[in-house]
C-alpha cells in the first residue's frame, strides 16, 4: 500500500545538524489536497536562520524538521474536489510551482484580503510544519500553480522569491522617475532590482557585502553598486543624488546595520521597506532620523496573491531568473548545500537542491 512506502527526507535535528533519513511516504491525499513529487527546492535566507540557530525569530525548533519552502513539483495524485491556485481542477502529471503558505481562509485577516497576515497560517518548513526537502509532500491543491512549458523546475522554485519581491514592490508604491536604493543583492534583492526598473524607477542603487553579487546587480541594470564593507553606501547614495537621498529604500539583506543605512539614505518623506530578517530578532533604527524625515516604515510579510503575476512575468522574460542560480546539490548532499550557503562561499547567490 502507498501509505507504507518509504521516501528520503532531509531533517534538521538541531543547529547545523541536517540528516538525510528514510521516512514514511505520505498516503493518498484527502479532499482538496494533492500528493506531490518534489523536483527541486531552493535554499532561502530564512531557512539559514533555522539551520544555523535552530530558530527563526521567536519560532524555535522543537523536534526534527524538514526544511524547504521554495519548490517545484509534479502532481502525483489529487484528492476529491482538488482545485489549483487559479480555481481549476488540478490534474495528475501537472508540473507546478507551490506556494508554501497555507492560510486558514476564515480569520479576520484572511477575509479582508490579507492571507499573508493569517493568524492561523501554516507554512512549509516552519515549525511545526514540515517542508519540501523530501521526495513526496502532501499539500492543499490550492497552493499549486501549473507551470507553462516555457518554465522549467528551476524557474518554478524561483517564483517564490520573485513573489516576495513583487509584494515588496507593490507596498513600496514605486513611481515613474523615483530613485531607489536596494540594500542586499541576494536573490530577492536582485528580483526587486529588476521589478523597480520595470515599475519606472529612474535610478537604482545597490549595496551588498559580496562583489560577485554586485556584478549581477550591474548586469540587471543597477545604476551603481557598492560593496558595503569597502565604501560607505550612505555617503555614496548622498553623493549620487546631490545630497537629496532616494525616494524608497528597500532592505533585503541581513536586516542589521542595513536598516539604519536605508533610513539615512532616504529623502524627507521617503519610504523604508524592511524585507530581511535579523539574526537577533531586533530592529535597530536611529529615531531622530526617522522622525525628522517623516519616514514611512513598512514591514514586508512574505507575499499575497501574486503567483499568477510572477508566472506571467517569468514566462514572457520580463524578469531573468536563471542567472540567480549559482550552485546545485542532490538531496543526499543537502547538508553540504546548506553549509555552503550559510558560509556564503565565493560565488554563492541561490543554492538549489535537486530532489
Amino acid at each position: 500500500m502507498i501509505d507504507t512506502q518509504k521516501m528520503l527526507a532531509a531533517r534538521l535535528h538541531g543547529p547545523a545538524d541536517m540528516r538525510v533519513e528514510e521516512l514514511p511516504r505520505p498516503g493518498r491525499p484527502g479532499p482538496g489536497r494533492a500528493l506531490l513529487r518534489v523536483k527541486a527546492v531552493g535554499v532561502c535566507g530564512s531557512d539559514l536562520h533555522t539551520f544555523r540557530h535552530g530558530r527563526i525569530g521567536d519560532t524555535r525548533l522543537e523536534g526534527p524538521l524538514i526544511l524547504g519552502h521554495e519548490f517545484a513539483a509534479v502532481v502525483e495524485e489529487v484528492g476529491e474536489g482538488g482545485l489549483d491556485g487559479e480555481f481549476q481542477p488540478l490534474v495528475p502529471g501537472t508540473r507546478v510551482a507551490v506556494d508554501p503558505a497555507q492560510p486558514c481562509g476564515q480569520c479576520e485577516w484572511c477575509e479582508r484580503g490579507d492571507p499573508n497576515l493569517c493568524i492561523n497560517l501554516r507554512f512549509c518548513g516552519l515549525w511545526p510544519d514540515h517542508g519540501a526537502l523530501c521526495q513526496w509532500i502532501d499539500m492543499p491543491a490550492r497552493c499549486c500553480f501549473p507551470l507553462p512549458d516555457g518554465l522549467d523546475d528551476t524557474a518554478g522554485v524561483l517564483l517564490e522569491p520573485l513573489g516576495v519581491a513583487i509584494h515588496a514592490v507593490d507596498l513600496a508604491k514605486i513611481r515613474v522617475g523615483h530613485r531607489v536604493a536596494v540594500l542586499g543583492a541576494g536573490p530577492i534583492g536582485l528580483c526587486i532590482l529588476q521589478l523597480v526598473r520595470l515599475a519606472g524607477a529612474d535610478a537604482v542603487y545597490m549595496s551588498d557585502r559580496f562583489p560577485w553579487r554586485l556584478e549581477l546587480a550591474k548586469r540587471f541594470g543597477a545604476t551603481a553598486a557598492w560593496q558595503c564593507d569597502q565604501l560607505d553606501p550612505v555617503a555614496a547614495v548622498r553623493e549620487a543624488t546631490g545630497g537629496r537621498g532616494v525616494d524608497v529604500a528597500i532592505e533585503a539583506a541581513w536586516c542589521d546595520e542595513s536598516v539604519e543605512q536605508g533610513a539615512e539614505m532616504l529623502a524627507h518623506g521617503g519610504r523604508l521597506m524592511v524585507v530581511g530578517i535579523p539574526g537577533d530578532d531586533r530592529l535597530s533604527l536611529k529615531h531622530s532620523t526617522a522622525r525628522r524625515k517623516g519616514l514611512s516604515i513598512i514591514m514586508v510579510r512574505r507575499m499575497k496573491l501574486v503567483y499568477p503575476r510572477a508566472i506571467r512575468m517569468a514566462a514572457r522574460g520580463a524578469v531573468d531568473l536563471a542567472p540567480l542560480v549559482s550552485h546545485r546539490f542532490p538531496l543526499q548532499r543537502v547538508a553540504e548545500a546548506f553549509a555552503a550557503n550559510a558560509d556564503y562561499r565565493p560565488g554563492t547567490v541561490k543554492v538549489i537542491v535537486d530532489v
